[in-house]
């Protein structure tokens, strides 16, 4: 059998036996609560989610698959000494670690300490002889263990550019001197299945035509496969940067920062000298990556914050009225129908001056003026599908990225604001949902007896909440919700002059 055939063969084997095991299946889990916390937070937030949470999972899924299957074509050059000892250290370094900080809970750190430990031990002249333990950490691959590192942070940092900004998150946050601000969340969790070269020996032992960079001879040694689940992902926050920019930069910086580990590691086996800086180099470069971040936020404007110049918008809820007409986060509606909107409140009453059109005035991202403008059909939402910045009704808001993992765990990481006016906002949304109430009333006294070629009124149901289910407009920072709709024309060919025409008119 040719080498190629027992590569095939062995991968067969090895990817059965992964499946057979529940980790794979544990990953995924993981990644469908990640993508559940996300639009449980943003319910909580504002009423309703902009994408499925199945929907975002199974997109993940599928990417990470696709990754793993590149990485794992990459690992066929290099290979490496992943065995249980190793990766039983790699767990007791992570968990060290996340003693102190609990993003240290990553590949890079703990195989940057372990590198750092095994340069040190074999520095000061330790040898196997003196216990299992120090054995066990001589015996480390950690050029290996820094070369997988690098790969998933490149292969992490090209799917941040590929979905970072598609699914990233807004957020209502609590800002300086209590004053809610609207951020947006770059986050994502892939599970990818990885294929791995590892050494081996006896009948199942492959002789490869190459020669992996891990090994300098590769007729002294033969090679099997390992196949392993790794979870790779990362979060960060802007309250100052457009999404598609943040996502831009992050992905870019985590793939500069890959490359460079993983040229590090490469050079190690051929030089082990450079086991150290790489080691280093794995955990300074990870932390001078987040602090960067951080520098480039602080000292910078919020741009999804309200001013009084009319209204900010946070998101566009995929599929409304808001993202057919293209309007983006950042942007400002200073008039709607004519008339100035500077709190929701108005620009609500300014939609009901025209029921069955709608032309607005925006403020785009560069400061200029751009009029957009649309018809608007029977059961749409009846603000256009925006989610707007929040203002100082918002009563929840996203935990600060200091806070605990339990207080994170927490109802999806939301929590009240410390300053919320809870008894004047329970006292406007009582009283908006008794005006509701008393214009649905009014509507159905008005409409013609049955028989008379009149319809009833078609009530909506927001999205993300259950049927029948009508919220109060606007009760949390402007979050798109549905509302009556005006009566249908009748079969007689009369009907209200106000009436949004039928959905099936549209072209």
């Amino acid at each position: 059998m040719t080498p190629l055939l027992q590569l095939l063969e062995e991968a067969g084997r090895a990817l059965l036996g992964m499946l057979s095991l529940p980790y794979f299946y544990m990953a995924l889990l993981f990644v469908w609560w990640h993508a559940k916390q996300a639009s449980t937070l943003q319910r909580r937030l504002f009423h309703v989610r902009l994408h499925s949470s199945l929907l975002v999972a199974g997109y993940r899924i599928l990417s990470g698959i696709a990754v793993g299957i590149v990485i794992s074509l990459v690992g066929l050059t290099a290979g490496g000494r992943l065995d249980e000892t190793t990766l039983l250290c790699v767990w007791i370094a992570t968990a060290v670690l996340a003693i102190f900080r609990l993003r240290y809970i990553c590949l890079a750190y703990a195989a940057g300490a372990l590198g750092v430990v095994q340069s040190v031990l074999t520095w000061i002249g330790v040898s196997a002889a003196d216990g299992e333990a120090v054995q066990a950490l001589l015996d480390i691959d950690a050029a290996g263990l820094l070369f997988l590192a690098g790969v998933l942070h490149v292969a992490e940092g090209l799917l941040v550019l590929w979905q970072g900004s598609k699914h990233a998150v807004p957020l209502f946050l609590e800002g300086k001197r209590g004053k809610p601000v609207g951020a947006y969340s770059i986050s994502g969790l892939w599970p990818v299945p990885l294929l791995w070269l590892v050494p081996a020996s006896g009948a199942d032992a492959i002789s490869l035509p190459w020669t992996p960079l891990s090994s300098g001879d590769s007729s002294a040694i033969g090679w099997s496969l390992a196949a392993f689940p790794v979870l790779i992902g990362f979060t960060t926050r802007t309250e100052s940067r457009w999404p598609e920019r943040k996502a831009r930069e992050t992905g870019v910086g985590l793939i500069v920062y890959g490359a460079i580990v993983a040229g590090l590691a490469a050079g190690t086996w051929f030089w082990p000298q450079l086991g150290i800086a790489a080691s280093i180099a794995a955990f300074a470069l990870h932390e001078g990556l987040i602090l960067w971040g951080r520098w480039r936020e602080s000292g910078r404007q919020p741009v999804y914050v309200q001013h009084g110049r009319g209204l900010t918008i946070l998101a566009v809820l995929p599929g409304t009225p808001a993202a057919e007409m293209q309007l983006q986060a950042g942007e400002r509606i200073t008039k709607v129908n004519g008339a100035k909107v500077n709190v929701k409140e108005q620009l609500h009453d300014a939609l009901q001056l025209q029921s069955a059109f709608c032309r607005l005035e925006v403020v785009n991202r560069e400061g200029e003026i751009k009029f957009v403008q649309r018809a608007r059909y029977a059961g749409e939402h009846y603000q256009l599908g925006l989610i707007l910045a929040p203002d100082e009704d918002a009563e929840w808001v996203a935990a600060p990225r200091s806070a605990s993992l339990w207080q994170g765990l927490q109802r999806a990481g939301a929590r009240r604001r410390r300053n919320a006016p809870l008894a004047v906002r329970a006292a406007e949304a009582e009283a908006e949902a008794a005006g509701a109430a008393r214009e649905l009333a009014a509507g159905e006294a008005q409409e013609p007896p049955a028989g008379d070629g009149g319809a009833a009124p078609a009530m909506a149901a927001p999205e993300g909440t259950a049927s029948g289910e009508v919220s109060a407009a606007g009760a949390n920072g402007g979050a798109a919700q549905a509302a009556a709709a005006p009566a249908q024309p009748g079969g007689d060919g009369s009907s209200d002059p106000d009436a949004l025409p039928p959905r099936k008119a549209r072209r």
